[in-house]
């Protein structure tokens, strides 16, 4: 069986997209309705801007979702998933590419997803670290233990095993970094995010969302979706609906959802969007 997945945000690139640009009238054509419906040339930043340009929240969403999504499109027949799944960003790519959003509401709800996030990052500063090579539940009891005390940290990212991403205010990640070191994590890496994605912090954004995803037609996809808050397989409009308002506050199960993937029987996993960084983590979990 073949499962088609999709990133999220940190796969971006500058020149992202221009290939399938230059080389595709559908691809074209998509980029085009995308910049009518932003209102702004994202493909201007996406082909030839700075790093920091494709940095900001309101662009690097969008972005990294219509490259996916158009690389999907113009695989044409070759794009046959039996199941599809998405990281964090990358769900609402996987909802457009198994048909339960169309490309227009898919961009719309991506953008005010990242606007709303932008200005929840801008209320309360905050931001995420990568923790490598330490037990799950190890990261799990030194988080509650430093929210308990007054400062939010929580597994955010289950990547892969021996890779979990905790996210929450500058200094419960900053007391979280020192407690794991001490625990025994070969590393915990401060990543240069605008915020705390994943988290309690994202509360104001996720009330914004919500009124965003209620108000947007939702329908039964042509494959399972596997999403990101209960690595479930879903395909009733209502429950997906709801996961993907639950998703910006919660973990994004992602080495949960691929096991369950291949115990359902994936065989085959391609990865549609800039970069490759899911296909390095399924091979881990794979492994594992």
């Amino acid at each position: 069986m073949k499962a088609f997945v999709f990133p999220g945000q940190g796969a971006q690139f500058s020149g992202m997209g221009k290939d399938l640009y230059e080389n595709s009238p559908l691809a074209k054509e998509l980029f085009e309705k995308a910049n009518d419906i932003l209102g702004f040339r994202i493909t201007d930043i996406m082909f030839d801007g700075t790093d920091e340009e494709l940095r900001q929240t309101k662009v690097t969403q969008p972005a990294v979702f219509l490259h996916s999504v158009i690389s999907a499109l113009c695989l044409g027949e070759e794009f046959c998933p039996d199941m599809v799944a998405g990281h964090s960003l990358g769900e609402f790519s996987a909802m457009v590419a198994s048909g339960t959003l169309s490309f227009e509401d898919g961009l719309k709800l991506v953008y005010a997803r990242a606007i709303a996030m932008q200005k929840a990052c801008e209320m309360q500063p905050s931001t995420m670290a990568a923790i490598i090579a330490l037990p799950d539940e190890t990261i799990e009891a030194v988080c509650q233990e430093i929210t308990a005390s007054g400062h939010t940290v929580v597994a955010a990212n289950y990547n892969c095993p021996g890779q979990v991403v905790i996210s929450g205010s500058m200094e419960g990640i900053k007391l979280a970094c020192e407690k794991l070191t001490a625990a025994g994590a070969k590393r915990a890496l401060p990543l240069s995010v605008g915020g705390a994605f994943h988290s309690p912090l994202m509360d104001p954004a996720k009330v914004e969302l919500e009124a965003a995803i209620q108000a947007t037609e939702f329908h039964t996809p042509k494959c399972p979706v596997y999403q990101n808050v209960d690595a479930q397989p879903h395909t009733d409009p209502e429950e997906i609906k709801a996961n993907l308002i639950a998703q910006l506050t919660s973990p994004v199960r992602w080495t949960q959802s691929v096991l369950n993937m291949m115990a359902d029987g994936a065989e085959e996993f391609t990865e549609c969007g800039p970069g490759n960084v899911l296909t390095g983590l399924i091979r881990k979990i794979k492994k594992a």
